[in-house]
């Protein structure tokens, strides 16, 4: 037997008439609601997250053939950065030149996501084009990695306008997205067996975990196991 329920609407006017004179605040409505949940046995319930869909390596392949043909090397390094070190767009347009670290082949992340700063890795091979690519934006006096030619860093938008622009040139069935060449990078490092605990620290996760993984665990030992699969990427 379905039992017929008053409109959410109509209830929560009911709930408002009783709750009015005290002038709730949200975090007091908080927690009544938190408290309803156990008076009526109710249990929290959380939807599944989608994955983002990875693009295949064929389709990597073809999408940087794309950009190769525009012999546009700030959009070869763009990707290129997004590809090998699993940084997210926000902390990609922050990166200062003095953040790369040539002798370590890093780069510095700071106030990456929850404001936390991080260490990321490049392999060898992308050390010499990205030197270039550093000096030519110091002759321009830049101070980011990566500046249009008014001198501005790029937004958000204008880096997600560049990747829109060339899955379109490969005539990808899909856009590519920041997020789906971070997810690409972390998903073939785990498929390569490194551990979960090595990718945590580039990754930039936080979880309870982690918090025990970065406790026990040197930075050297994560930079050792990407350099070893590196030479193996797809790119």
């Amino acid at each position: 037997m379905i039992m017929k329920r008053t409109s959410a609407k109509v209830k929560a006017r009911a709930i408002a008439k009783l709750l009015r004179d005290e002038h709730p605040d949200y975090n007091y409505l908080k927690s009544i609601f938190c408290h309803l949940r156990t008076e009526l046995n109710i249990e929290v319930t959380h939807s599944e997250k989608k994955l983002p869909k990875v693009p295949t390596e064929e389709e990597l392949h073809k999408y940087y053939q794309a950009v190769w043909k525009t012999r546009n090397v700030q959009d070869m390094v763009i990707i290129k950065t997004f590809l090998y070190t699993g940084v997210r767009v926000l902390e990609l347009v922050n990166i200062r030149l003095e953040d790369v670290d040539f002798d370590r082949c890093q780069i510095r992340i700071n106030s990456g996501k929850g404001r936390k700063d991080r260490i990321v890795p490049f392999p060898i091979s992308f050390k010499e084009v990205l030197a270039m690519h550093v000096d030519k934006m110091k002759g321009k006096r830049a101070n980011y990695l990566f500046e249009s030619n008014r001198h501005q860093k790029y937004s958000d938008r204008g880096i997600r306008k560049i990747l829109t622009k060339y899955a379109h040139q490969a005539e990808l069935d899909h856009s590519i997205s920041p997020y789906q060449l971070r997810h690409f990078l972390l998903t073939w490092l785990k498929k390569q067996g490194i551990d979960d605990a090595l990718i945590q620290p580039y990754s930039g996760h936080s979880s309870r975990q982690s918090l025990e993984v970065y406790s026990r665990l040197s930075l050297n030992e994560a930079q050792s196991a990407y350099d070893n699969v590196m030479s193996k990427f797809p790119l």
